[in-house]
């Protein structure tokens, strides 16, 4: 089976300075011990517009849908926002190709539960090569490990608070549109 019933996709470059938050969020995931039911994917660059396409066309029994990336929702860098399918205007989230992710997005909304977790960046640094996250997304790193957890119904104990420096609050500092 390609898909399972949750999907946690991660967008985004590392390349481009905070665009690698969607895969940085999901490498820390990938180390969990996590239910069958739970697909963790790297979408990377171009792969978020085939993966959702193909997630629209398929006949396997996806529920839920997770999209891990950097938004641009207004916040202070390193805040998380909830962003509905509905809130993404036509051709305002793009891949790293140009190809429009929304049309996919809303293909899939009325069979699959869609919530896109949005970080919002410091810097992008596209189209100059700059490895590395800023401070304060890599610190929102944790706290949207724990989120997606929270959601799916997993409680990973200690296992997060090994994620975050000792002390540190684990908790979303913004939620919007939930």
């Amino acid at each position: 089976m390609l898909f399972q019933e949750i999907v946690i996709c991660g967008c985004g470059n590392p390349l481009f300075a905070d665009d690698g938050f969607g895969p940085a969020v999901v490498e820390e995931l990938q180390k969990l011990d996590l239910p069958e039911n739970v697909k963790v994917i790297d979408a990377g660059l171009g792969g978020p517009h085939f993966l959702f396409t193909l997630l629209a066309q398929s006949d396997e029994p996806v529920k839920h849908l997770f999209i891990i990336d950097i938004a641009d929702f207004g916040g202070k860098p390193g805040d998380i926002a909830i962003i509905s399918p509905d809130d993404l205007p036509p051709g305002k989230y793009r891949d790293a190709h140009s190809w429009d992710l929304v049309e996919p997005i809303h293909q899939l909304k009325n069979r699959v539960k869609i919530d896109i977790i949005g970080c919002q960046p410091k810097r992008v640094s596209e189209p100059e090569y700059e490895i590395g996250l800023s401070e304060e997304v890599t610190e929102a790193i944790p706290r949207t490990v724990q989120l997606v957890l929270k959601m799916i119904g997993v409680n990973h104990g200690t296992t997060i608070i090994d994620l975050r420096e000792e002390g540190e609050e684990g908790t979303c500092s913004k939620i919007a549109g939930a």
